[in-house]
């Protein structure tokens, strides 16, 4: 006798109640289970559980926290606030839950801990599922870590950025040549960016310029324009500003180009971590998915900058060129003095300052910043055919001395929604010399971190102004650097850790 085949009904979903709870868990999703919701026991839902959540036609991949006490009733889902501006409920909505969907492209994330190598396949599979959010903060930390290290090879990095390119937006401009530049950072102050596409398009050239926030740094170019015009365009307003001014100042993550990168940014941040290969993936995706043709990329060296000596240098030059040769992208490597910051403030609105004084050629702008800002602005006039070779330098000190490029610079950021005066930060703090003698060294790392820990980027008025630089000769009670904050607690960090480091400048006796 037959029997008809059956089937066991599925059980029916979860269905909870969202509440907000006003918890900020930064960019990653998070969800808030009582530790005796039901669900928890039939689904085995657990702490760190990834879960996706289904509220009508929107659905969320989250990281599930367990609650105790009262906080959560058993029929309640709490929401971050990340999670909660992506559902937007209603009074009377529901959310049902549900183990996430397996992500395939762990495996390819597993093998390359254990030291295999990585294909344009399983990168692109990686890559689109970070996009997707498929991935938890520790999963990300995974596929950072096994990349550290110089563990990726040249076609891995070359296949990582095909796919930070392709999971994003890409520019593509009319004009055959778009100039860009690039510095690759570990040097405090340094904020030549402004100043060089000022001058790039007043020489008529075409410079779309799209920057990070920090990483790892106390300001990022992003944060530093941000405090002297808008930043965050989408690419209608963009496109806009550059057919008007022949170039731009934004944050790139608003256009969502090479999303990827925004996202492991965060942890990279996080983590203070930021290797060569991932760097190099980084910075030429966002290059090539902006349009841009020609690129000056500066790579400070010494002792406590990113790159330590000129080996080293040489070493991320030749990676570079590989990977940007691959993609038929121009570059031209400068690698430059990274013994010292360059400028006097470090933080958003201080080197904001710095930057207003060097384009309106003020008496006391910093020489070193605008010889900086010379040098690369040289480099990406000649490599975009608006100078000739070897003149570069001399244009663009000119393009500086006659005002062109300010009024240039300020054309940019009426066109971006304003010019912005940067303000100053309430609580300082001068640090000053213990004793008479000549700067022998300054320590950016620990500098930074100073300026980190009075608030800055994320109190753009904080960080600090350095008084001093090498070969200076200084009395005792002179201030070496100044630290600014937003908050007395923020001052009392930066203070405390200055006093356990001595020696961030260090003096030698004077002769």
């Amino acid at each position: 006798m037959n029997v008809p085949a059956t089937t066991a009904a599925s059980p029916p979903a979860a269905s909870h109640h969202p509440r907000r709870l006003g918890i900020d868990t930064g960019h990653e999703h998070v969800v808030y289970l009582h530790e005796h919701s039901p669900v928890c026991r039939s689904e085995g839902f657990g702490a760190h559980s990834r879960l996706e959540l289904t509220m009508g036609d929107k659905r969320l991949l989250a990281t599930l926290n367990i609650a105790h006490g009262s906080l959560l009733a058993m029929d309640d889902v709490g929401l971050s606030e990340s999670a909660w501006r992506v559902l937007q409920p209603h009074a009377h909505d529901r959310v049902t839950l549900a183990h996430a969907p397996s992500v395939d492209s762990l495996a390819g994330v597993r093998a390359k801990l254990f030291g295999k190598s990585l294909d344009d396949t399983a990168m692109h599979a990686i890559v689109r599922d970070i996009v997707a959010h498929r991935y938890s903060n520790i999963e990300l930390a995974a596929f950072i870590a096994a990349g550290c290290a110089d563990h990726l090879a040249v076609d891995e990095i070359v296949a990582l950025t095909r796919a930070m390119v392709d999971t994003g937006e890409r520019l593509h401009w009319k004009q055959p040549v778009v100039v860009d530049k690039h510095c690759i950072g570990g040097l405090a102050g340094n904020r030549t960016t402004p100043i060089v596409v000022a001058i790039a398009t007043a020489m008529g050239l075409v410079m779309p310029k799209t920057s990070s926030r920090a990483i790892t740094s106390p300001a990022g170019t992003a944060d530093t324009v941000s405090m002297l015009a808008p930043v965050e365009l989408d690419e209608h307003a963009m496109r806009r500003v550059v057919e008007c001014t022949g170039g731009c100042m934004v944050w790139g993550g608003a256009i969502n180009m090479a999303p990827a990168d925004d996202i492991l940014i965060r942890v990279e941040r996080a983590l203070d971590i930021d290797s060569s290969g991932q760097m190099v993936a980084s910075v030429l995706s966002k290059k090539i998915a902006a349009g841009s043709t020609h690129v000056v990329i500066d790579i400070p060296v010494g002792p406590t900058a990113k790159v330590r000596d000129a080996s080293e240098g040489k070493a991320l030059a030749s990676l570079l060129t590989q990977v940007a040769d691959a993609f038929g992208l121009h570059l031209h490597i400068l690698l430059s003095d990274g013994t010292q910051p360059i400028g006097r403030g470090i933080g958003p609105a201080l080197e904001a300052h710095d930057v207003l004084a060097v384009l309106r050629n003020q008496p006391g702008a910093p020489a070193d910043l605008r010889a900086r800002a010379l040098d690369v602005a040289a480099a990406v006039l000649e490599l975009g055919g608006a100078a000739a070779a070897g003149d570069g330098r001399r244009v663009a000190a000119e393009c500086l001395a006659s005002g062109r490029a300010w009024a240039q610079f300020q054309a940019i950021c009426e066109a971006q929604g304003g010019l912005r005066t940067p303000g100053v930060a309430a609580y300082r703090q001068p640090v000053p010399a213990t004793r008479a003698g000549i700067v022998q060294a300054i320590d950016n790392r620990r500098l930074s971190r100073a300026a980190k820990l009075a608030g800055a980027p994320s109190s753009p008025l904080a960080g600090l102004t350095l008084e001093v630089h090498l070969g200076d000769r200084v009395e005792a009670g002179h201030p070496l650097f100044v630290l600014h904050a937003e908050s007395p607690g923020e001052l009392a960090y930066a203070s405390e850790y200055v006093a356990r480091h001595p020696g961030i400048v260090t003096l030698e006796d004077s002769p």
